[in-house]
């Protein structure tokens, strides 16, 4: 598909489907004037999809790759349709013009400039299969589409986000994560029972401390002292 500024391939955007997995489709846009064409990418759905770049600049008579990338998807669509769509913007910029210059004004119709807008439909295909050995009779060409009105109003667009944030999903049946969050749990058990242990000893240290006093024996801080170094000791045998 083409307008009077940019070349634009491929038609559709095509994703192998697969669930639970990103899948990433390029879209080349080709130059075929001597003029600097800035563009912009919209989308109708733009938390399920990162564009980069978003925006940038074509420069005259060269190409520019742009890599539009699905999340990771839980449940498959009903018929395997989407109907998300993409609306590329371009306009004739400023000689020598560079991606950061490029505003949202640019695309303003309002303003008066001059822009030329393409859609593009979403459509899903099958993941590639290893090779069969036994080659299967199949039809040239591929299977008619299933035809999908372009009536979306430019309205119904929103600039499509440049990067996004990966979501981890936690891996399910992991006998290594569940090893360390008991050994993690067991470790802070064991230090608050210790740290409660402690503070017993020092209350009780404290008192046999005020009993020796008041009778002439050991001083305090001796005795604190040579407590806390056997509990100390009594912790590092345990551990080792």
């Amino acid at each position: 598909m083409s307008n009077e500024l940019l070349d634009i391939d491929p038609i559709d955007l095509q994703f192998p489907f697969e669930l639970k997995k990103q899948i990433s489709s390029s879209l080349y846009l080709a130059n075929k004037t001597d003029n600097y064409v800035a563009f912009k990418v919209k989308t109708t759905n733009p938390k399920k999809y990162c564009v980069r770049p978003n925006t940038g600049v074509v420069l005259p008579r060269s190409s520019s790759e742009v890599l539009v990338t699905m999340q990771a998807q839980k449940e498959a669509p009903a018929d395997m349709q989407c109907k998300d769509k993409f609306l590329l913007q371009c306009v004739v910029a400023s000689p020598g013009a560079t991606a950061k210059e490029v505003t949202p004004e640019m695309f303003s119709k309002e303003a008066g400039h001059r822009v030329e807008e393409t859609k593009l439909r979403v459509v899903y295909v099958d993941p590639p299969r290893p090779p069969s050995p036994v080659r299967e009779g199949s039809e040239e060409g591929s299977s008619p589409r299933a035809s999908v009105s372009d009536s979306t109003n430019v309205s119904d667009f929103t600039a499509a986000p440049r990067f996004s944030v990966d979501r981890l999903e936690p891996q399910e049946n992991s006998s290594e994560a569940r090893a360390l969050i008991t050994r993690l749990t067991e470790e802070k058990n064991s230090a608050l029972q210790l740290n409660q242990k402690l503070q017993q000893e020092l209350e009780h240290l404290k008192r046999e401390s005020k009993r020796s006093q008041s009778g002439g024996g050991i001083p305090f801080m001796y005795v604190l002292l040579v407590g806390l170094i056997g509990l100390i000791l009594g912790y590092i045998m345990k551990k080792t």
